[in-house]
């Protein structure tokens, strides 16, 4: 099986992602990294961040190992977002980015992500590479030649600054709460919201090393959407663990998705003449109701796999501006070469500003379609395009259902299950069509 998923390496930390597996990784990207180097004379830089998992923490430490035993300097720069570390990569010019983070997943799980010079995401082949070279037998730099490692205090200032520099619009007289998800935005989100103008109310962002992802952030809105309710707040917005995902709740309680946020930017862009090819890039999990609004904006879509790496390759192809997933990665390549969720947010609360609209009213554009999505674990995933049963189930829905939904099946690029999607004009016959799709994955690959 493949060590790297759709985003980098994740598992259970300290037993199929161990702090030998960690330092493994770095070695072998440290080698790639050199032997691509342009300027051997140069010695290699890395920026090595992490969000906050307790198993970040020897995970960090053998990252580093690794990294500067191989010759690598590197910048430890804390607890900050994914998209953090994408933005020091490109701005310092650093060779190579690492951050420690499974994302939305529970606490007890951590990952490693790998950004190239530029701060983009490895490219299938290196990653294959990094794997093929674990474990090889190398020779050990020396003295002057070994790697040093460096604390460096103004990364978080620095990223700052950059998500500043989107705000062209302050955010004055409106009220956000901002769930933190107790992860690597819990001090920069608030942070960069207030000084953009705006009242926040932080929720989640108290970090102590096990909390995080627990009953908040993007995958449990029940506090946020409590929270905005409460204290009468224009917006509420939620962040996963490493806060490259951004959803939202609106002043009356309901959710604000990231195809519904794409929507309200594509809008937007397309007024203001920005929209490249007056197109935006989605997923084939992209909603129904998504698809339906862009056709109504006169706005093209191309489809690609899940995933914000396969968003981004075919914008940077095609050069188009604006990007991304259901689930809240939001790419806007004026802006970042990777998904940032503050970034996002920063976005979205400046269209409900120079709109004078609310939230909500900004997010009926969109009529998102009922969706259902089912996990069926413990199956083998590999074989789901060799079932000829499978397909022929797949069919049948797909003809029921006809042009008021849809039908997918894949393949987890994280996880060993099958995710089965289904949508509908109702949550009844989502459910019931999905619930037999299921039963069908389990019993033909269980």
């Amino acid at each position: 099986m493949a060590l790297f998923g759709t985003d980098g390496i994740r598992g259970l930390a300290n037993r199929e992602l161990t702090a030998e597996l960690a330092l493994d990784v770095a070695v072998a990207a440290a080698h790639i990294l050199v032997e691509s180097s342009s300027n051997r004379d140069h010695r290699p830089t890395a920026i090595v961040g992490q969000d906050s998992r307790a198993s970040g923490e020897f995970l960090e430490a053998a990252v580093v190992a690794g990294l500067t035993s191989a010759g690598i300097n590197v910048y430890r720069v804390g607890i900050l977002p994914t998209p953090a570390i994408a933005h020091l990569v490109a701005e310092s010019k650093a060779d190579l980015g690492v951050m420690i983070s499974a994302s939305h997943n529970p606490m007890p799980d951590n990952g490693i992500k790998l950004f190239s010079r530029g701060g983009g995401k490895l490219a299938d082949s290196i990653e294959a590479a990094i794997e093929a070279r674990i474990g090889e037998p190398w020779e050990r730099p020396t003295g002057l030649n070994v790697g040093r490692a460096i604390n460096d205090q103004s990364a978080i200032e620095r990223y700052l600054t950059h998500l500043l520099a989107s705000v062209t619009t302050k955010l004055d007289g409106l009220v956000v709460v901002v769930d933190c998800a107790n992860g690597a935005s819990s001090l920069v989100a608030p942070e960069a919201l207030r000084r953009a103008g705006a009242t926040v109310i932080p929720l989640s962002d108290q970090p102590d090393g096990w909390n995080i992802n627990d009953n908040c952030g993007s995958t449990h809105l029940e506090n946020l959407r409590k929270k905005v309710i409460e204290l009468g707040a224009d917006l509420g917005i939620a962040h996963d663990g490493d806060a490259d995902r951004c959803l939202a709740i609106d002043s009356t309680g309901a959710d604000i998705d990231g195809d519904q946020i794409l929507a309200i930017l594509a809008i937007a862009l397309k007024s203001r003449g920005e929209l490249t090819g007056n197109t935006v890039v989605g997923t084939v999990m992209s909603n129904l109701g998504f698809m339906k609004a862009m056709q109504s904006a006169d706005i093209e879509v191309v489809s690609t796999p899940v995933g914000d790496r396969y968003v981004l390759e075919k914008m940077i192809e095609s050069d188009f501006a604006l990007g991304g997933e259901q689930s809240g990665h939001i790419i806007m390549r004026s802006l970042a070469n990777t998904g940032d969720g503050i970034l996002t947010a920063l976005a979205l609360i400046q269209e409900i500003k120079r709109s004078g609209k609310s939230a909500h009213q900004l997010a009926k554009v969109m009529n998102r379609f009922p969706q259902v999505l089912i996990n069926v674990p413990n199956v083998a995933k590999e074989k789901l395009s060799d079932s000829t049963v499978i397909s022929a189930a797949v069919s049948a829905a797909e003809s029921e259902l006809g042009d008021s939904g849809r039908v997918l099946l894949r393949a987890s690029g994280t996880e060993p299950l099958i995710r089965v999607m289904v949508e509908a004009s109702s949550d009844s016959v989502a459910s019931e069509i999905a619930d037999r799709l299921a039963e069908v994955v389990a019993q033909e690959l269980g």
